[in-house]
């Protein structure tokens, strides 16, 4: 039986599918037509319905959720993963209880003003309006409206040459940043972890809901064999992972993929679930989210 599966050329993903793909496991008669796409892309697929087994945000996921249903195994959580927002100095901003100082270098002076006011008046690039980093951009800065959407690898560019003021960056660009002379300004995985206490819902892998119950497990089974596989055999996959990895040194790979694949890519367990749970609670509260009336997980 052959499916079409979709996923990023990003270490992580390529990581975790590689034993898939290539038949390194038992897949239990199953084949794929790969599709690889940045992530706002893939989420744009999943709202249409486009594909077998997709990966998408955990944010895109409560607008697909009547096509898709989550698997257990796949899924991007963690601590000390999340989304930053970065800028281009000669400001150095400090966040003091909610006020930025800004303080240019180079004429010497110092300006204090509202952190939201600030945000609500520059332009921020993010990575797609449906990713889950824009989500949690949405709970710690609600003011934030003058939102430009960039391919998630061009936003480091776009703030070097001013098209934006602040850029939200993702995937590896949180290893790159500062070679490139940007600064941090909010780490919105730590607001969200001291928030919650929960690691953060990144992204997940969904199988299509018009699939039989049975091959929807069968997929799961084969996933999660893959990412077991992966992790007993962390260098089997390095020339397919550095083929789709942009110029990544095998240094900077290998720190994405530990950073994004983790305890719950094998599972998503019953953490796992009540993080997703809590972000999907959140967001339903604030609106940003509507009601979802499916089962979310496979195996609930």
């Amino acid at each position: 039986m052959k499916l079409t599966i979709g996923f990023s050329p990003c270490p992580n993903d390529t990581f975790i599918f590689d034993a898939l793909i290539h038949h390194k496991i038992d897949t239990e008669g199953l084949d794929f037509e790969v599709f690889y796409d940045d992530v706002e892309t893939l989420n744009q697929k999943a709202f249409r319905g486009e594909l077998d087994i997709t990966k998408l945000s955990c944010h895109a996921f409560a607008y697909a959720a009547d096509k898709y249903i989550l698997l257990d195994a796949g899924s991007a959580l963690g601590f000390g993963v999340g989304p930053l927002l970065i800028y281009k100095p000669p400001y150095t901003r400090f966040l003091e209880k909610g006020v930025t100082t800004l303080f240019d270098a180079t004429s010497g002076t110092t300006e204090k003003t509202d952190l939201s006011d600030f945000i609500n008046s520059s332009k921020i690039g993010i990575p797609g309006k449906f990713t889950t980093a824009n989500f949690l951009l949405s709970l710690a800065l609600p003011d934030a409206k003058n939102k430009i959407e960039i391919v998630f690898s061009e936003v480091e560019n776009s703030v070097l040459d001013g098209t934006i003021d602040f850029g939200l960056i993702i995937h590896e660009n949180r290893f790159t940043y500062q070679n490139r002379g940007l600064e941090k300004l909010i780490d919105l995985g730590d607001y969200w972890e001291k928030r919650t206490g929960c690691a953060i819902p990144l992204g997940g892998i969904v199988a299509n809901r018009n699939l039989p119950l049975d091959v929807q497990h069968k997929i799961n089974r084969v996933l999660k064999r893959s990412v077991e596989f992966a992790f007993a055999n962390p260098k089997s996959g390095l020339e397919y992972i550095r083929s789709h990895a942009q110029e990544m040194s095998e240094e900077v790979m290998y720190k994405h993929i530990d950073l994004y694949v983790n305890k719950f890519s094998v599972d998503l367990g019953e953490e796992g679930k009540k993080a997703i749970k809590l972000l999907f609670d959140t967001a339903l509260e604030k609106g940003i989210i509507p009601f979802i009336s499916e089962n979310l997980f496979l195996n609930e």
